[in-house]
């Protein structure tokens, strides 16, 4: 079996930009790659990577080329009211307002720029 050496989530995106904006604002990565057809975020300890590849990208087949669907990205934060702070001013579509769930998380969802489903959790 093969040794996983690093795991990466890539989105992709109409408008790099406007996610590159998103990720960022919300979540401290630093840009560490932009180009007009892909971007790489980086965590500020350089443990957590995100991309961003432009949809139309000629490396992305065809039949993926469309809305994203099936799957969601969380990102577990020591406090997720301070995130609803920063994302409510800036427009970014909320799902559900934080709130305490069942299984001992305080989470809230949002929809980012391109369609994904973002979880952002915070435990209790």
């Amino acid at each position: 079996m093969e040794v996983i050496n690093r795991l990466m989530t890539n989105i992709c995106s109409e408008d790099l930009a406007k996610s590159r904006d998103f990720y960022v604002s919300l979540f401290d990565f630093n840009i560490d790659y932009d180009s007009d057809w892909f971007i790489h975020l980086i965590s500020k300890d350089k443990s957590l990577e995100l991309g961003i590849i432009l949809q139309s990208s000629e490396l992305i087949p065809d039949e993926f080329q469309k809305r994203p669907q099936g799957f969601y990205i969380t990102f577990v934060v020591e406090n997720v009211d301070d995130v609803f702070k920063t994302a409510s001013p800036e427009g970014y579509e909320i799902i559900s307002e934080p709130h305490d769930t069942f299984y001992g998380q305080r989470r809230m969802l949002l929809k980012d720029p391109n369609g994904t489903l973002v979880d952002v959790s915070s435990p209790i």
